[in-house]
């Protein structure tokens, strides 16, 4: 598997706002926030943490709304199913996590094992996903689907929804994580 300035390199061989690239500079700063959590403390590792809940809300989103179903003709339906099985997966061992205590040495535990499955998963969407994309799209669909991505990316809001009180029992109901994947879901309706 390949590391953050491996995803970096790759990006940068392909156009700018092509959306594989747009997707490889993600998994690289995913990377990179997993690397900021671990040797963070405190509020310092607070606040990385909740940056790569927003990444990674914004990041699965746009690929399941944006990407998947390009993906489904390029790459097979069976495909498109793991790599959303795998997304469901890591959203419920995410919800875990936003449950614990960071300063719990189990935190650090669980949050280890789940930056793998995380990083497997990124391998997977590369090779089985990716590759099929960039050798049956041209630059042009790739570009307006990064695009779409983008706009997903800078319409994302990752505070907490205006219409839900923060401390209701239908935010605790819904957690913080799936809330800001449903925000998410909203602007990219929006955005495309």
């Amino acid at each position: 598997m390949g590391d953050a300035a491996e995803d970096r390199a790759k990006a940068a061989r392909l156009p700018e706002g092509d959306v594989i690239r747009v997707l490889l500079e993600q998994h690289a700063q995913i990377k990179d926030l997993f690397a900021e959590v671990k040797r963070s403390n405190g509020t310092d590792k607070q606040e990385a943490f909740d940056s790569l809940r927003a990444l990674l809300a914004v990041h699965e989103t746009a690929e399941e709304m944006v990407l998947r179903p390009v993906s489904a003709d390029a790459a097979g339906q069976h495909v498109v199913d793991a790599r959303n099985r795998e997304e469901a997966d890591a959203n419920a061992v995410l919800a875990d996590l936003e449950k614990m205590d960071l300063d719990d040495p189990e935190f650090d535990l669980r949050l280890e094992a789940f930056r793998k499955s995380v990083d497997e998963h990124a391998e997977a969407e590369e090779t089985e996903e990716f590759e099929p994309l960039l050798a049956s799209r041209d630059e042009e669909e790739r570009r307006t689907l990064g695009t779409k991505i983008k706009a997903a990316e800078a319409m994302a809001p990752t505070h907490p929804h205006p219409h839900v009180d923060p401390g209701s029992p239908q935010q605790k109901m819904v957690g913080p994580f799936a809330s800001m994947v449903d925000r998410v879901k909203d602007a990219l309706s929006k955005a495309v």
